[in-house]
C-alpha cells in the first residue's frame, strides 16, 4: 500500500509541478522558491487524498464499490482543488483555483486513464 502511494505522489508530482511551476513563473520569488511552492501543493494534499478520505467516503457510502469509488474521486478531487487553491492563493498566485483545477485535473484525468488502460496503481 505505501509502495503504491509512492508512485501515485511521484506521478502526480510529475504532472503537476510543471504546471504550478507555470503559474508562479511571475512570482518574485526565486526559481527553487517556487519549485517548493509547486511540489509543496500536492504534497499537502496527497497524503490525506491517499489515506484519510477513501476509508471515510466508504464507511459513509453504502453504494456499490463503483459508486463508492465514483463518490471518492469527487470527493477527493475537491478537497484538493479547494486545499491547493487556498494555499497558492495564500502565496500570492492570481487566479489560483484555476491553475489548481487545472493540474488536479490532469493528475488524476491521467491516472484514472492508466488505471482504465493498464489497471495501475
Amino acid at each position: 500500500m505505501l509502495l503504491d502511494w509512492f508512485w501515485a505522489f511521484l506521478f502526480t508530482e510529475v504532472v503537476e509541478i510543471p504546471i504550478y511551476l507555470y503559474a508562479l513563473r511571475r512570482q518574485p520569488a526565486r526559481w527553487p522558491a517556487r519549485l517548493g511552492v509547486a511540489f509543496a501543493a500536492s504534497a499537502l494534499t496527497h497524503p490525506l487524498v491517499w489515506f484519510v478520505i477513501p476509508p471515510l467516503v466508504y464507511a459513509v457510502c453504502d453504494a456499490s464499490l463503483t459508486g463508492s469509488y465514483v463518490a471518492f474521486t469527487i470527493v477527493a478531487e475537491a478537497f484538493a482543488v479547494g486545499v491547493e487553491a487556498a494555499y497558492l492563493r495564500a502565496d500570492g498566485l492570481q487566479r489560483a483555483w484555476a491553475w489548481s483545477l487545472l493540474a488536479n485535473a490532469a493528475s488524476a484525468g491521467l491516472g484514472l486513464g492508466l488505471r482504465a488502460l493498464v489497471g495501475w496503481p
